[in-house]
């Protein structure tokens, strides 16, 4: 369970640097989050929710973590754009009984975003091999 306020490096920027983030609440299986010291005209949001469908073996569990930050464009310092970034994961939860697929995936799509293959570290400045990509819309 997360805490109501994230301010222990849980969340960095593409400097590295810490960022903190307090609750705004919960709806269901949704909880948001604000950066603490934003721009009302700026918000920069954490949501995190959780969606289950099926029965039986076909229980599945659909959840995403959402970051969406609302900056002045750079082209007229004018019009406010949102920039969203987001992971979803489905688990086949009513036919797993141990994460460790889970946690596989998630290393690849963590390492394919935050690294180049051969590092060993991950790197917040969005030059890991897969950030590269959707920066410049590549394939």
């Amino acid at each position: 369970m997360l805490t109501n306020l994230l301010n222990t490096n849980e969340i960095k920027n593409a400097a590295g640097t810490e960022q903190e983030f307090q609750s705004q609440g919960t709806d269901g299986r949704s909880h948001s989050y604000s950066l603490i010291g934003e721009s009302p005209a700026l918000p920069h949001r954490l949501r995190i929710s959780h969606q289950e469908s099926g029965v039986g073996l076909k229980l599945t569990r659909r959840s995403m973590v959402r970051f969406d930050k609302t900056v002045q464009s750079t082209v007229d310092a004018a019009t406010p754009v949102t920039i969203s970034a987001y992971a979803v994961v489905q688990l086949p939860i009513g036919a797993m009984v141990s994460d460790a697929e889970f946690k596989n995936v998630l290393a690849n799509l963590v390492s394919f975003i935050a690294s180049n293959g051969a590092d060993t570290t991950i790197k917040f400045d969005g030059s890991g091999t897969g950030a590269s990509a959707l920066l410049a819309g590549s394939i």
